[in-house]
């Protein structure tokens, strides 16, 4: 079934050993193949360590390009970024990080959630936020949702100039922090939901803020969503995917 996790008879520690002493007699053999030549004289240990080196190094290179083969094929017949880092014993973030681009939403490459259908385009997404890190995950996390286009700027005036640049596509989903500089997410979510340009497009708040002024003020302006920011980043990124999953996989969305 897929994504099923895979399991072993050994201990880590034991397939470990294993893998070591399988790797090293193949290394010692390919060594004396290479250096077994009558003509010359008898290797020192020094030729010899030199030529088990040279042996080991391309060993790990072959190992790689198999691995990588190996993660494509488990890609492609179901397995996501958690049980491809657990088979080489890292954390899901670690697999992605290793192997990114993996699953995308095409019919030609795998995906990580076959029930998804293709969109006609990629989504577009504005996110509104001024921190870098917290940017960042989420750009990894609705990478593995599929094609998007994401255009980050940094607060609400940023956020307007984009939005009104006769070359920008409309966006199918707006997420917005509220402490920005200049133009905080309060005061743009407020301009949004008053112009008749934009205020159908959905807009979810993602924020530290836990106050209750700050959830019934966006709500007040028409959010379509408030989502507080996880501290855990498995957390973090779930709570991306799902708003991602719901505003652009299960609501309908308006015509532009």
């Amino acid at each position: 079934m897929p994504g099923k996790n895979f399991v072993l008879r050994t201990t880590p520690q034991e397939t470990a050993a294993a893998a070591e002493a399988a790797v090293g007699d193949l290394a010692r053999r390919l060594v004396q193949r290479f250096l077994d030549d009558p003509s010359r004289p008898a290797p020192d240990d020094r030729t010899q360590a030199l030529a088990l080196l040279h042996v080991l190094d391309h060993l790990q290179k072959a190992a790689e390009r198999l691995q990588q083969e190996a993660v494509v094929a488990g890609a492609r017949a179901g397995a996501g970024y958690p049980q491809l880092g657990a088979a080489c014993g890292m954390t899901r973030q670690g697999a992605r990080r290793r192997w990114p681009g993996l699953f995308d939403h095409s019919h030609d490459k795998p995906t990580e959630q076959p029930i998804m259908t293709t969109p006609a385009r990629p989504f577009d997404v504005l996110l509104v936020e001024d921190d870098v890190a917290d940017a960042m995950l989420i750009e990894e996390a609705l990478s593995e949702r599929g094609a998007r286009n994401l255009v980050q700027v940094t607060d609400g005036v940023a956020a307007l100039e984009h939005l009104r640049a006769p070359e920008t596509a409309r966006p199918d989903l707006i997420v917005l922090d509220l402490n920005m500089p200049r133009m905080n997410g309060r005061e743009l979510l407020k301009v949004l939901k008053s112009d008749e340009d934009f205020q159908t497009i959905p807009v979810v708040v993602l924020t530290t803020s836990t106050a209750p002024d700050d959830v019934t003020g966006a709500y007040s302006s028409h959010a379509n969503a408030y989502v507080t920011k996880p501290v855990n980043l498995e957390e973090f990124e779930q709570a991306v995917q799902s708003i991602d999953a719901f505003y652009l996989d299960t609501a309908a969305r308006p015509r532009p």
